[in-house]
Order: structure tokens, then sequence, then C-alpha cells
């Protein structure tokens, strides 16, 4: 069974569920953060658990907790889990405190205006507002100056406020030059715990990851094995539980700095399903019914390399501003290595509302060169007639001698741009 808003009443895994419900009109707090709705959805169908997915109320303690106190088990972290986690601010303090390295930052969550200029001055410029209970890019703003700040200031509580029903904000240093790599950590109710290798998700615009690749292609073993090493402890210390990911960010010296725990799956899961073979979603399963993890650390093998690229309706020569209409043509590419996660299909109408992302094209090769070739020709099958998409920023992007090389940075899109990168 699965939940839609009255937005998504035509996606596809509406039409192909068993039964679909629908919890409510397309504003996301009166459909998919609605969990009485949702609850009451779950009990009517007979239900006996909830899986979240990765957006909305997969890190919510509350929803988490609502579940087990109506007999639903809830696919993900427990509720005191997700507790510990959701503050971003207090869980980056708890890692300093057992030694992670951590970006230069405020301890704890900034409460106002003075304050936030007060740290600001100390750790230096610029520095990155960041939503304590934030993801996907949102409640996130990079400030050059005090003058800055003072502008952004509102607009960053504003945007956490309306994206996560928080508006706590803590600063840290922008580091510039910085690769993006995550550890993804799997965890029973046991004491067992493995990482299931990194990825790379240096390739952003606005914050938000385009591109992610297993393994990284920018680190080599030994901090391969730091950074696992890193997560697996830090899990393990703070009792985490199910699927999770540590996040770190990687400086021009090959140095790793901790940045926060997504109590979640994440969309890119799927490149570390490629590699290691490892179904992530029936893994959370069965961890959630209480079963032990069926393999060890010395088990997992990283087999070969794969690519994710998420392919948004949006227009990437106007600032990646999203797309809404209706798919004329919807052919998604196959082939040898190939893999299409979508919700999308012809005559689909792409709705203006939540994310806009239409599907994801996962490339699995042997090698990079191969992984990349597979991916080429994967976007160039790849036909979408009725929105614009970012499959040509794509294109570019993997041509590219940056991206061939491993040399990408987080701040790459943003400040060179797609086409410049190309050239």
């Amino acid at each position: 069974m699965v939940v839609y808003s009255e937005a998504d009443a035509h996606s596809l895994p509406v039409h192909l569920a068993d039964e679909a419900i629908c919890v409510g009109p397309a504003s996301s707090r009166e459909s998919y953060m609605n969990i009485p709705a949702i609850i009451s959805a779950a009990l009517i169908s007979g239900a006996q658990a909830i899986h979240p997915g990765y957006g909305f109320l997969s890190e919510s303690a509350d929803f988490s907790e609502v579940c087990r106190e109506h007999g639903l088990v809830f696919i993900g972290p427990p509720p005191e889990v997700l507790a510990r986690f959701h503050d971003k601010a207090a869980t980056r303090a708890a890692m300093k405190q057992i030694g992670l390295p951590v970006v230069p930052g405020s301890d704890g969550l900034v409460r106002t205006l003075s304050e936030a200029l007060r740290v600001a001055e100390v750790i230096g410029y610029p520095v990155m507002l960041k939503a304590r209970a934030g993801g996907g890019g949102r409640g996130m703003r990079k400030s050059e100056s005090a003058k800055d700040l003072q502008r952004m200031w509102d607009q960053a509580r504003a945007e956490a406020k309306a994206s996560f029903g928080d508006e706590g904000i803590y600063l840290e240093r922008n580091l510039e030059g910085v690769r993006h790599v995550e550890a993804q950590v799997l965890v029973d109710g046991h004491g067992n715990a493995v990482c299931l290798g990194e990825r790379e998700c240096s390739i952003q615009r606005r914050h938000q990851k385009m591109i992610e690749e297993a393994p990284s292609a920018s680190i080599g073993l030994e901090l391969r094995g730091r950074i696992a090493e890193m997560a697996v402890d830090a899990a393990v210390r703070f009792g985490y539980r199910n699927v999770g990911t540590f996040e770190f960010l990687v400086d021009a010296q090959g140095e790793p700095y901790f940045i926060e725990v997504n109590a979640r799956i994440q969309v890119e899961h799927t490149v570390t399903e490629m590699v290691t073979g490892v179904d992530l979603v029936k893994e959370q399963i069965a961890i959630a019914s209480g079963e032990r993890l069926s393999f060890s650390q010395e088990q997992v093998w990283v087999n070969g390399h794969a690519i994710e690229c998420r392919i948004n309706a949006e227009d990437p020569a106007n600032g990646f501003q999203p797309s809404a209409g209706v798919l004329a043509s919807f052919l998604p590419p196959s082939g040898p290595g190939i893999r299409v996660d979508t919700h999308c299909f012809q005559g689909y109408e792409v709705p203006p509302y939540y994310d806009s992302l239409l599907a994801k094209v996962i490339a699995w090769g042997r090698d990079r060169p191969e992984a990349v070739a597979r991916m080429h020709r994967a976007l160039d099958e790849f036909t979408v007639v009725g929105v614009l998409t970012n499959i040509p920023a794509h294109k570019k992007i993997l041509a590219s001698d940056l991206f061939r090389e491993g040399k990408v940075t987080t701040h790459l899109i943003d400040t060179v741009g797609v086409e410049a990168l190309a050239g």
C-alpha cells in the first residue's frame, strides 16, 4: 500500500500499488507530513509497518514514536535515535567530543543575529548558515560578510521553518575547494555494524547533489579506511540503528571533516547497491524486524564502479529553475549495467510541487571509465519531451576533464558553471 497527495494521484507508484490511499492535498504539510492522516491510512489498510522513504517524515522522531504507539513498525531508526541526530548542531558537537574532526563553527545553535555575527567574526568569513533539521540543501545560506549575514539571517530561518518546521540555525566556516564524501553504514539491534564503503557527492548545484558515484575517485585507500572507521565507530558509540549516512568534507590536503548524519536511506543509495550487491531497503526491513545483519564487514566487497545522475525537470541555463508540464514522451534508457528508478511515464503531468526529480539513472561498470561510458550512452538514449531537463548539463559535466580526473569540488558548478566546465 502507498499513500499519496492529490498532486501525485497519477504517479507511477499509485498506478502500480495494490492499494493506494490519498492523505491530503498537494501541500506537503497537509499530506506527506500529516502524521494523523498517514497513521489512519496505515491502520485502515491493515499495514504492519511504514517505510517513510527518504524525505518528509523520514527523520522525524515524533512520527517514529507515533508509529510505535499504534503498533506499527517504523522502517528506520527508532525515535530515540532520530531525536539524538535530529539536531545537526548538537550532533556536530557530540562528534567533536569523541574526537572526530569537524568544520570550525558555532557551539550549538545560534539564536540571534547578533550572536551569529559574533560567531562569524571568530571563525572567519565566509560562513554557512545551516538548518539544524536540514536536508536537501534547504535552509542553507553562504555569507561572505557581515552585511551578507544580516541580509540572509531571516531568509535562512524562514526557509528552515517552512521546510522542516524548525527555524533553528547554526554556523560553520565555509571551506573552499572541498569534496563531499559520505559513508554508508548499517547497524542492527544486536550490536553489529558495517560500512558499505563511501560515495562521492561533490557535483552539486545550490547545495543539492546532481551526480553521485561509488567508490570515490578522489580518495586513496588510507583515507577510505579512515572515513569508514570513523563512521562505524561513531554509529556504535551513539547507539545508531538501521541504515544511515555519515557525511564528511575532504579538503585539498586530504583531511576529512565530519558535517552531519543523515538518519535515513538516501536518494543515492542505489550506487552503493550497484557496487556491493546489497539491497539496502531489504536490509532496512530486516533490521526493523529485529533480525541480525546477514553479513560481516569482512564479507563486504566493492565490485566495479557505479555512477548516478539525478534527472530533474529544470532549466540549467536559467539557474536550474524547475520546469513543470506534461510528459509528451518519456523513454528511459536500458541495457547492460543500467538501472533507472522513476515515478514518471508518458502522459504524466509533472507537478510544480516538491522536488523536481524525474528519475535516477545509475550506470555500473567494471571500472570508472566503463561506468562513465555507459552513463554517456544512457543519457543519449533518455528521451524526455514536455519539460526541460538537466540531461544536457549531465553530459557536459561527464565529458569535462575535471570530472574525468576526479578533481571536482562542491562549489564547482555554482562558481564556474556547466558551460565553462564543459569548455
